[in-house]
């Protein structure tokens, strides 16, 4: 099998199997085979080997699901930058330094997010402003920041 058939083999079954796993039939089960372990807990008299099969059986699909989980994750976010990519694209006047965001330094993400954070403030106090004014009845005034 050549790598590419791999990794459309591996999506399949990681998007197959991150869909099953969130469904109530997938808790309906684990819940059952918890029960069917608690209730053989007597039967084995509660030992370590009784202990054992669910700690292990736990641990083993935990392992595995994370890594399925972290490739659908994954799937999802590139998708979604995608899609935020050509919204912002086709926006006119929209500032395309924003396409390529998670490619930038933590310093230069937290320079523009603090530039949003102004504008939203901006518009935070124009709303202010309209809201408390009636039209004609306030003198324009600058807001902090512009």
């Amino acid at each position: 099998m050549n790598e590419q058939m791999g990794n459309v083999f591996f999506n399949r079954v990681a998007c197959s199997v991150s869909k099953a796993s969130g469904s109530l039939s997938a808790f309906v089960a684990a819940l059952g085979v918890v029960v069917v372990w608690a209730g053989s807990g007597p039967l084995f008299r509660f030992n370590n080997t009784w202990q054992l099969v669910i700690n292990t059986g736990t641990t083993i699909v935990t392992f595995l699901m994370v890594f399925l989980i972290q490739h659908t994750q994954n799937a999802d976010t590139a998708a979604i930058h995608i899609k935020l990519d050509e919204l912002i694209r086709v926006t006119h006047n929209a500032n395309d330094e924003l396409l390529n965001l998670e490619e930038m330094d933590q310093d230069r993400l937290e320079e523009i997010r603090q530039r949003y954070e102004q504008l939203a403030k901006t518009a935070a106090h124009l709303k202010a402003k309209k809201d408390r004014c009636m039209p004609g009845a306030c003198e324009e005034e600058e807001p902090a920041g512009v």
